[in-house]
């Protein structure tokens, strides 16, 4: 019997961001100071580096350029056993210059990656009312 895979546990800063994940919307922090996008967002505005952001999640478009990637082939995880090997790219939302998110190419690992890439959230449901974002080849139409 496999270890199943780990899910995220949501906290109060985190709570909207998985709740969306789990409608199959990408959403990140936008700061109400100076309506940057921070991924992901903590007690301070990276960009204005204000103490009171009052962070707002707000959908986004979930394409992106790839930055880099690696292929995953040892899991050093419980839980991720069966996936390896897999690919994580880091990936460039289209949104914000330098808003970077890392997930799974749900495309494989013998897809034909290339840097600058264009990607699009997916997302995989992994429990009951859990979603992880991830990302596949190309940009919708």
């Amino acid at each position: 019997m496999s270890t199943p895979r780990p899910l995220p546990v949501p906290d109060e800063v985190s709570r909207p961001y998985w709740a969306a994940a789990a409608r199959h919307t990408l959403v990140v922090a936008r700061c109400s100071r100076c309506a940057s996008f921070v991924l992901p967002p903590g007690q301070t505005c990276p960009h204005c580096h204000s103490v009171d952001p009052r962070f707002r999640f707000e959908p986004v478009s979930g394409t992106g350029t790839v930055r880099s990637w690696t292929v995953v082939r040892q899991a050093f995880l419980p839980g991720f056993g069966a996936e390896v090997p897999f690919v994580l790219v880091d990936v460039e939302l289209t949104e914000q210059s330098e808003l970077r998110m890392i997930g799974r190419l749900l495309d494989g690992p013998a897809a034909a990656l290339r840097l600058g890439d264009r990607v699009t959230v997916a997302f995989e449901d992994v429990a009951p009312g859990v979603s992880i974002p991830a990302f596949t080849l190309g940009a919708p139409v």
